[in-house]
Order: C-alpha cells, then sequence, then structure tokens
C-alpha cells in the first residue's frame, strides 16, 4: 500500500508521501478561488463548489470562506447549506445527509496524531471517517471529533465537542456532547422556545 491508499484505509501514513501533498496544494487552488468569488458570481459559485466536493445533491451552497483538505473525501446530500468558516478536515470520509443546516465556525475533523509524543513525532497520522444523517443542524462553534456518527433528525447545541455517536431524533450539546432530550412531535409547534408559529404553512 502506498500511503494514499493507507490515509483512505484508516491506517497511519505520512502525509507529504505519494503525491498526497500535490493533491493538498491542487485543492486549495480551487478552495482559494472559490473563496475570492464575488458574492453574486453564483453560478461559478455552483459549479466550482462541485470540483471541490467529492459528490453533493442538486442543491449545494457554502458561504465563504470555507476550508477543506482533499475535497474528493466530502459527500453531502440534497440541500445542504452550511454557513461561515466551515472547516472539513477531510483526511478520512466526511458523509453528510439530506437537508444538513450547519452554522458559522464549524469544525468537522477526521484528522488526528497518536497519543505518545514519540510516535507522534514519527510523522504518522490517521484519518477516521465522520458520518452524519439526514435532518441535521448543527450549531455554531461545534467541532466533531474522527470517527463520531451523528444520526439523523438531530440538533448539536452551538459549543458542543462531539467526541462520541450520537443517536436518531435527540437535541444534544455540552462538551463532550451528550444527549440533552429526544425530540417529540410536541417541538413542531414551536420555532423557538416556548414561541408557537404564528402561521400555518411550516409543515410542508
Amino acid at each position: 500500500m502506498n500511503q494514499k491508499e493507507r490515509m483512505l484505509a484508516g491506517l497511519p501514513y505520512k502525509a507529504w508521501l505519494d503525491g498526497l501533498s500535490e493533491e493538498r496544494l491542487e485543492n486549495k487552488k480551487r478552495v482559494y478561488r472559490y473563496n475570492h468569488l464575488p458574492p453574486e458570481a453564483l453560478e461559478e459559485q455552483d459549479a466550482l463548489i462541485r470540483q471541490i466536493l467529492g459528490r453533493t445533491g442538486k442543491t449545494v451552497h457554502i458561504e465563504a470562506p470555507f476550508h477543506c483538505d482533499y475535497g474528493y473525501n466530502i459527500e453531502v446530500g440534497e440541500n445542504f447549506f452550511a454557513n461561515y468558516n466551515l472547516v472539513i478536515l477531510d483526511v478520512g470520509r466526511v458523509t453528510i445527509g439530506k437537508n444538513a443546516q450547519i452554522a458559522p465556525n464549524v469544525a468537522i475533523y477526521t484528522a488526528g496524531h497518536p497519543i505518545h509524543p514519540d510516535s507522534r513525532n514519527s510523522g504518522y497520522e490517521y484519518g477516521i471517517p465522520v458520518t452524519i444523517g439526514d435532518n441535521v443542524w448543527i450549531g455554531g462553534n461545534v467541532c466533531v471529533m474522527p470517527g463520531v456518527t451523528i444520526g439523523s433528525n438531530v440538533v448539536i447545541g452551538a459549543g458542543s465537542v462531539v467526541t462520541r455517536d450520537i443517536p436518531d431524533n435527540v437535541i444534544a450539546a455540552g462538551n463532550p456532547c451528550r444527549v440533552i432530550r429526544e425530540i417529540t412531535e410536541a417541538d413542531r409547534d414551536y420555532y423557538y422556545k416556548d414561541r408557537r408559529f404564528d402561521v400555518d404553512d411550516y409543515v410542508p
């Protein structure tokens, strides 16, 4: 196995060998262009983000600035939206389902380094995949750590550090992130805390 194959397999690898540095540089060029497009250049933004990401749905929008390592390791579903300053270290695969909403300053990390300094100083690192389900809202300043799976219909509270798997249909928050409560049918009629919708078209 070369170093890229090891990286994609979740094995220890060295990030400067076997063309990986060159791949990151080419992606940095694409990301730089994306981040410096004028805000009205919507068609060019759409075309370029599809070149950067490995797979997208029909509708995808990421507010600049956005940063990632390789791009091709990121898959997002239909109706994907991410706000400013999304950072994805996609050494491992990142798979995000449909209808994702990501607030500003979110970081999704698949990359990591050994704990012991001798091992870490060897230059070996690793990437462990992250999976995020459908209909997930991730609040501002959240960090999602390597190897985490976040279920569908989940809300992650702002400022959380997600270090372990989160099941479907819950609100989770904190450092480390933990389940606060389930999301129920009773939540459907409220748009914020105890404030009820005053319109009738909030349910598709």
